[in-house]
Formats: structure tokens, C-alpha cells, sequence
């Protein structure tokens, strides 16, 4: 039964997934990412194509005008300068497109991620004894099958078109120098849209095949699930003994100041309610404390030592336990029934409340 518990049989939770993405650990497929960057690659090249003739045609001739022209330190200077200047100019929009590109399909992989924790030295990553277990296992000798039959899939279907291209040769002999040259470019975008279309095929069947071993990977036992519910929620122990630290400290509090009370109101045994009025501090009469069965017979032996008078009072007792909390001022529907009985305390010891008997 203990070894079953430790299968890992349960899905991961959330949080098990944002800490591995964290830890650097996201489901990004390299070949998905790869597809989309050469198709950006690719169609920038042919964007910019007449772009950069023209920039190759200005550079030319630039390189023409050196001819004749005996050359100087500032003037080879100035050649290097303008030469990269140029090559920048050609490449940098390319490679600018193709590295957004990268960063945009990484984040619709696995959303946004910033974290330094992959590339932090760890001397575990170095154990020449790890590193052979690692280059010798199943997960690399899969991936391995994986480059192997995607290679053969890329270039199997280009060689299949290359082969049937080869056969249409003999006719563009008869063909003009700009036919010859239409006809080779227009084989070339067939046999690249096609290389393309196998390339998307095994990206999307990679994507899948990716996070279908992430998932598993991050798959957890029962026991992993019952511990990350506790760090998340907090044990339930702790949390029992903490509600019962906090009732017990509210309950020693509503204790102390039952002394304060005007009057206890009793059922007489099963209920029992302190109440205090001080026109003064409060509109209505406030609750000080309740409580039932033990907690009441507390109340009223406090109450009992600290002079305050009990009135037994069942039916008002009952509805103010029911309606009131402690600290609360008591609802307007109980004025009269708590008023009448103030009244009988107070002037039944004008001596202890003649001061409130005045007000």
C-alpha cells in the first residue's frame, strides 16, 4: 500500500507547475520555435530581397570607385567602415525580425518567463558521472530517434522533389537565360514551401509530444499532493490549535469583564448573558459576555463574586444568546424586554446605580 501511495498517479497541481517554471522548467519545443523562426527568416529574405539588391548594387559600386585611387590608411578606413555599414544594414532587420519572432513564440509556448536559476553554476551539472548517465539514457536516446527520423522525413520529401525537378531539365534547355532562371526559382519556393510544410507537421506533433512528457514529468504522488495542500492551506493540527489559543483568549477576555456587567439574565441553568448600559458610551445596552451549559455556569459564578445581580429571564435570555454577540449593542426589538429589567436592577439597588438612576 505505501509503494502504491508513492506512484506518481495525480496531475499536477498549479503549484507545482509555477515552481517549475521558476526553476527554468517549461514545456518549449525547440523544433516549433525553430519552424517559426526560419518561416520569418525566410520571409523577410524574400521581403527584403530587392532591399538588399539593392544595397549589394550600391555597395558595388562604391568598390568601383576606388579604382584608380591609391589607397591611404583613412581610405581603407573609411571602406571597412562603410562596407559593415552596409552589411549591418542588410542583415540587422532580418535578424532583429527573427529574434522578436523567437521571444514571441516562446512566450505563446509558456507565457512570459524571466528567471537567472538555469544559467546559475551548479557543480552537479559538471559530475562527469551524471553527465554519463545522462548521455546514455532512455530520454537521450529518444531524442536522438526523434532528430534522426526528422531528418529523414525533411530531406526524404526534398529528394523526392529535387528528384522529380531533375527530370524537367532537359526541357529548359530550349528555355531563354531569364526563363532558365524564373523556371529554377520557382522550383526553389515549390520545394522550400514543401520542406516547410513537413517541417510544421513534425513542430505541431513535437509541441504535443512535449508537453505530454512535461506533464508526466511533473506528475506527483498522493502523499506529494496531502503535503502541498498543508504548506498551501497550513496543517489542520496547527490550525485547530490556533482557533483554540484565539477562543480561548477571547473567552478569558469576555470573562474579564463580566465584573462589569449591570446585570447577568439566566434561563436559569442552560443560558446566561452579561449586559452593561452607559448612556454616556452607548445608544442601547451591549453585550459583555454569553455563553451555554458550562460557560454560563462560569459566567454566573463571576458574576456572582463580583456583586453583579442575576435575573432570571428565560425567554429573553434564549433570544438574546440567539441574536447578540459579544461587544455588540442588543437589536431595538429587545429594548423593552432588557429596559424593563434594568429598571428592576437599578431601582432595586439605588445605591450600587443611583448615578445612572440620575441620568
Amino acid at each position: 500500500m505505501a509503494g502504491d501511495d508513492q506512484e506518481k498517479t495525480e496531475e499536477p497541481t498549479s503549484k507545482k507547475i509555477e515552481d517549475a517554471k521558476k526553476e527554468g522548467n517549461v514545456p518549449k519545443s525547440q523544433d516549433f520555435s525553430g519552424f517559426v523562426t526560419l518561416v520569418v527568416g525566410i520571409g523577410m529574405l524574400i521581403a527584403l530581397m530587392d532591399f538588399m539588391r539593392e544595397q549589394v548594387v550600391l555597395l558595388y559600386r562604391y568598390f568601383m570607385s576606388f579604382i584608380g585611387t591609391q589607397l591611404s590608411p583613412a581610405n581603407i578606413y573609411e571602406l571597412a567602415i562603410n562596407t559593415i555599414g552596409r552589411f549591418l544594414l542588410i542583415i540587422l532587420p532580418i535578424l532583429i525580425c527573427v529574434a522578436i519572432s523567437a521571444v514571441l513564440v516562446n512566450i505563446m509556448q509558456f507565457g512570459f518567463l524571466f528567471t537567472t536559476k538555469p544559467i546559475i553554476p551548479n557543480l552537479n551539472k559538471i559530475d562527469p558521472i551524471k553527465g554519463l548517465k545522462n548521455l546514455f539514457s532512455l530520454k537521450k536516446f529518444i531524442e536522438g530517434i526523434k532528430i534522426c527520423l526528422k531528418v529523414t522525413a525533411v530531406f526524404g520529401v526534398g529528394f523526392y522533389f529535387f528528384l522529380q525537378f531533375i527530370k524537367e531539365l532537359p526541357h529548359t534547355l530550349f528555355l531563354g537565360i531569364w526563363d532558365q532562371l524564373t523556371w529554377l526559382k520557382d522550383k526553389m519556393l515549390i520545394l522550400a514551401g514543401v520542406m516547410l510544410i513537413v517541417l510544421l507537421v513534425l513542430a505541431l506533433i513535437d509541441i504535443l509530444f512535449v508537453r505530454y512528457n512535461y506533464f508526466k514529468d511533473l506528475r506527483m504522488s498522493k502523499q506529494e499532493v496531502k503535503d502541498e495542500y498543508k504548506q498551501m492551506e497550513g496543517d489542520p493540527q496547527i490550525k485547530a490549535r490556533i482557533r483554540r489559543l484565539q477562543m480561548e483568549t477571547s473567552r478569558r477576555r469576555m470573562m474579564s469583564q463580566v465584573p462589569n456587567a449591570d446585570v447577568v439574565i439566566t434561563n436559569p441553568t442552560h443560558y446566561a448573558v452579561a449586559l452593561r448600559y452607559d448612556k454616556s458610551k452607548e445608544d442601547a445596552p451591549i453585550v459583555l459576555a454569553k455563553g451555554v451549559d458550562y460557560m454560563a455556569l462560569q459566567i454566573r459564578k463571576i458574576a456572582a463574586q463580583s456583586d453583579v445581580q442575576i435575573v432570571e429571564n428565560p425567554p429573553l435570555a434564549r433570544e438574546l444568546y440567539k441574536l447578540c454577540e459579544t461587544d455588540q449593542l442588543i437589536p431595538a426589538k429587545l429594548y423593552k424586554a432588557v429596559a424593563e429589567v434594568l429598571s428592576f436592577v437599578y431601582y432595586g439597588n439605588k445605591d450600587k446605580f443611583g448615578e445612572k438612576l440620575k441620568k
